[in-house]
């Protein structure tokens, strides 16, 4: 059907470039693009052991516009599938608009120089892209991404009026390390360490880091202690759900987890901040990323599963109501399939799914787009057969 660039070759773009290659009527020609040629061409050689599907590979900074756009002018793609840094989403919307490629990413633009995460700066191409004609699909991942399409789905089958929703992310694997990430370590920890946010009432509310605790009993992996974090699909599905009051966001740690994070903080290797080292102004948290295990090397030893969905509350016939809708994944399944754990998994499968519904003209529309602005129906469908099945169970309504 049509030829993309995947650009990125972490642990997510490793996921996306099999499941990719597992529908060849789909994707009828697939290349792998990174600034570490040697890291694609590892991934194309697993890919053709496993899937018996053969990728191209090609060197690319995506920092670099010109250089980008001239790669894309040449190599003609459909769409460019972007699992590569979120410092990297503008330059490469930016490219894609110059060559007339559709866009595709998982997680929102962040500047290399402060730790913020937003939507404003890819909401501001809305126009560009519409005039343009091509399609820019926003946090195509599981969260964001799969848990927008659950609150879009909730919101057209189980509700007639949604009040609240909690979405929660529970990673009861084990990788049997004292510390790691088990995404990119410079992103995971910026995100971690900023204050906690939410929305409730039409309003913003701002929390100390990690200050707000609760325990929740997750189905498949039990009871796990989340903290409440500010993640971006807040920010669009606050917008997009209709009568919503209040929506969090939740993450599980553990307390050896938490306590080497403190320690971390307390020396300042976290800082995003310069610092004068032999000549150089280096951030301290690159250089902790240096040191911490890369998270693409955690699929062969983590076990155990995730666990990630959204609690909603809401009425439906005049009936309040409270219901999970959920995933889980088992690491070791994950990297047996296709060589990486649960948590490059359940990014990447999503990433693919977004990828079809643009090339199969299921949500193929010009502008920038947020995933709860699409019909959910088929994307939900495609999750059931791609590896990540969901469910919906009622809870009880808290007194």
């Amino acid at each position: 059907m049509s030829k993309v660039i995947i650009i990125g070759a972490g642990g997510v773009g490793n996921v996306v470039a099999h499941k990719c290659a597992q529908l060849p009527d789909i994707f009828t020609e697939i290349v792998l693009a990174s600034r570490t040629v040697q890291k694609c061409e590892a991934i194309a050689e697993d890919v053709k052991a496993k899937q018996g599907v053969t990728l191209r590979t090609a060197a690319l900074n995506a920092d670099d516009v010109d250089a980008t756009t001239t790669f894309l002018k040449e190599e003609k793609p459909e769409l460019v599938i972007n699992v590569a840094l979120p410092y990297q989403d503008l330059p490469l919307m930016d490219a894609c608009l110059a060559a007339g490629v559709h866009y595709l990413d998982t997680a929102n633009y962040e500047p290399p120089n402060e730790a913020k995460f937003e939507y404003k700066w890819q909401w501001a191409y809305q126009e560009r892209f519409k005039e343009a004609g091509l399609t820019a699909l926003l946090g195509s991942g599981f969260d964001p991404g799969v848990t927008n399409v659950f609150c879009a789905y909730a919101q057209k089958h189980l509700f007639d009026e949604i009040e609240t929703i909690d979405i929660l992310d529970a990673n009861a694997g084990n990788h049997g390390y004292h510390f790691a990430t088990n995404f990119n370590p410079e992103i995971n920890i910026r995100e971690i360490t900023a204050n906690g946010r939410y929305w409730e009432e039409g309003e913003w509310k701002e929390v100390e880091p990690m200050s707000v605790h609760q325990v929740y009993d997750f189905p498949v992996v039990g009871e796990q202690d989340a903290y409440l974090l500010y993640h971006e699909e807040l920010e669009s599905l606050c917008q997009n759900i209709k009568g919503l009051k209040r929506i969090r966001f939740w993450m599980t740690f553990s307390e050896k987890y938490l306590t080497h994070l403190r320690v971390l903080e307390n020396v300042g290797m976290t800082s995003i901040e310069p610092i004068d080292f032999k000549g150089q102004k280096i951030q301290p948290i690159e250089f902790l990323k240096a040191v911490l295990p890369d998270p693409a090397s955690l699929g062969p030893r983590t076990k155990g599963k995730t666990c990630i969905g959204c609690d909603i509350v809401g009425t439906k016939d005049g009936e309040k109501k409270r219901v999970f809708i959920y995933n889980t994944c088992d690491h070791q399944e994950c990297y047996e399939e296709v060589s990486s754990q649960a948590i490059s998994y359940t990014t990447g499968v999503p990433a693919m799914i977004g990828a079809q519904m643009i090339l199969r003209d299921l949500w193929k529309e010009p502008g920038v787009w947020n995933m709860e602005q699409h019909d959910p129906d088929p994307f939900m469908e495609q999750l059931n057969q791609r590896g990540l099945p969901w469910q919906v169970i009622d809870l009880p309504l808290e007194n």
